[in-house]
């Protein structure tokens, strides 16, 4: 006779449950539990509670090192270090590389939080719509797989998103960068507006706006408004910036049906072949390194793009013998990111008289205009850029030979101005760009880890030089002096928008997800983080995820109240 421990098994069943408490997952959390579910919400980093964040309010000379990293962190984190977030006034919130270590048979740099809230504590915040430029450019370029939505479908999610986290910017009209529900915009100082004047003067089609930021600007019940300290990447105690740990984690709290656990490291999905449905995960505690099951009627998985396909692909049974849901083998194909490294800069006569107020934490946004109305024949797609302009101050006493009242009368006037942009540009999906399973290299815990073999191909590099050389033409154009472009291709990761490991698409033959982000092949698990991308745009993609998270929520819990789930 089988002795189960049902009891135990009831303790650990809820109604949903939700990997990873990043951008997309504390929004899935935030409205599965508003609808009335028990939600179990799984982490695999510490807690993180806000307004608890160890160095926001701390000044450098508070700061061990002087906020500098020391050898031993880049040690610890060979692959942090290739980004410039990692600082050593915001280590603590990133994962140790040595005890999560993958290969890369091409370098892929795999940026990761490992803390309650993942990367929604560290994004750039910049947050702009699609558009059916975007929906509709696989099936243009008869590239991939067609997007199973249009921007239709997708608009009143993204007003609905918008006025919950707090987007300020300013309408502009673009037809291909939709207009948002926005707060009060913040402002461009004088020589950004000058930029704008000359280059919308001198480049008809070519328009220049504030960045569209989830920084408030307006009060949000809960939450302060940004105080332009822009020390973001230290966690923001007044709540000023979008965050799940600010803002969807107190919302589905305050619904009394969220259960958080965090040093929870889900190794595989479980799955009923009898049913055809999953019911649930398997966890490793990281702490104890005890191996725990969870179970319920709904999964949503959301532990980031390569997270997730590690996820699915660990995830192995009788009827998925390639990974839950992988009869299309689309699952840890089609990786992209945004390439950088591109761009320009200036220095800027004038306006000597001029300064700006605070340390906005926030740029300008040049959006798309190539591959519009006229097509270049040497590449497809196109690219957006993010900069601003700004004066010296007293940092570049640091190396001045002055010292005394020389120095300091040097430093009491600020110095001339600077201008420069970079390009994000898109990255076409390719199938070979992938991740797969390496059973042979285990990490800390014992489990197989991910091998990456990832690139940036023709098409990126030629935008590259472009991106380099137009913005040169219009600081040249402008009037400004001493113009230097350059271009240095980032490797792929490093723009921290991987996505498309489990696409979304209109054929399960071809696509892991339909158009609500449901598993072609097991209806009761969901992914709505960047895995679900099926061409990558230019644009920052985080407020894509929200939107496709909340409609994808309200749709599985449709189901369920159907019993379709």
């Amino acid at each position: 006779m089988v002795n189960l421990n049902l009891q135990g098994k009831a303790g650990n069943t809820y109604d949903a449950i939700v990997v990873g408490s990043g951008i997309s997952g504390g929004w899935a959390a935030k409205e599965l539990c508003e609808s009335g579910l028990k939600v179990l919400l799984l982490e695999r980093g510490k807690n993180v509670e806000h307004p608890n964040y160890p160095t926001a309010s701390s000044d450098l000379w508070q700061l061990k090192h002087g906020g500098r990293l020391t050898q031993e962190d880049r040690d610890k984190c060979p692959v942090q270090t290739r980004h410039y977030s990692y600082s050593g006034d915001s280590k603590h919130f990133y994962i140790n590389d040595l005890e999560n270590p993958y290969t890369e048979t091409k370098r892929f740099d795999w940026i990761r939080g490992d803390i309650v809230g993942g990367r929604s504590v560290l994004w750039g915040r910049q947050s702009y719509r699609w558009s059916d430029l975007d929906f509709e450019a696989n099936k243009r370029d008869g590239i991939a797989v067609d997007w199973p939505i249009r921007y239709k479908d997708i608009a009143p999610w993204y007003d609905y998103v918008e006025q919950f986290i707090g987007i300020s910017g300013k309408a502009e009209g673009i037809p291909h960068l939709p207009d948002g529900k926005f707060q009060p915009p913040m402002a461009m100082n004088c020589v950004e507006e000058d930029f704008k004047h000359k280059i919308e003067a001198q480049f008809p089609g070519r328009r220049i706006t504030v960045g569209r930021v989830a920084n408030l600007t307006s009060p949000v019940k809960g939450r302060g408004v940004c105080l332009y300290r822009n020390l973001c990447h230290r966690g923001c105690p007044y709540g000023a910036y979008f965050s799940t740990n600010a803002s969807t984690m107190p919302a589905a709290f305050a619904t009394g049906n969220l259960t958080l656990r965090p040093n929870s490291l889900v190794n595989r999905v479980l799955y009923d072949h009898l049913k055809g449905k999953a019911t649930g995960v398997e966890i490793v505690d990281t702490e104890t390194n005890e191996v725990i099951e969870f179970y319920s009627r709904v999964v949503f998985i959301n532990a980031a793009t390569l997270g997730t396909a590690f996820i699915l692909l660990n995830s192995t049974s009788t009827r998925f013998p390639n990974g839950l849901g992988n009869g299309s083998d689309q699952v840890g194909r089609n990786i992209m990111d945004h390439h950088k490294g591109a761009g320009a800069e200036a220095e800027v006569e004038g306006f000597d008289d001029q300064y700006y107020f605070g340390r906005r934490p926030n740029g300008v946004y040049f959006p798309r205009f190539r591959n519009l109305s006229e097509k270049r024949k040497d590449y497809i797609r196109g690219f957006g850029y993010q900069g601003g302009a700004s004066r010296g101050g007293w940092g570049r006493g640091t190396e001045d030979a002055d010292f005394g009242v020389a120095l300091k009368e040097k430093l009491q006037q600020p110095a001339g101005w600077r201008i420069g942009f970079g390009g994000f540009g898109e990255c076409l999906p390719y199938q070979e760009n992938r991740v797969t399973l390496n059973t042979e290299k285990k990490d800390k815990w014992g489990r197989s880890t991910l091998t990456t073999d990832v690139e940036f191909k023709e098409n990126e590099k030629l935008m590259q030089q472009d991106m380099a050389n137009a913005m040169a033409e219009m600081l040249e154009a402008a009037g400004y002096k001493n113009v230097r472009p350059y271009s240095k291709i980032s490797f792929p990761g490093n723009a921290n928008h991987d996505m498309g490991s489990a696409r979304m698409g209109r054929d399960p033959k071809t696509s892991v997800l339909n158009g609500y982000n449901q598993l072609h092949e097991v209806k009761n698990v969901f992914i709505t983080d960047g895995s679900f991308m099926t061409s990558s745009a230019c644009v920052n993609p985080s407020l894509t995820y929200m939107a496709m998270t909340a409609r994808a929520c309200a749709y599985a819990v449709s189901e369920m109240k159907k019993l379709n789930l």
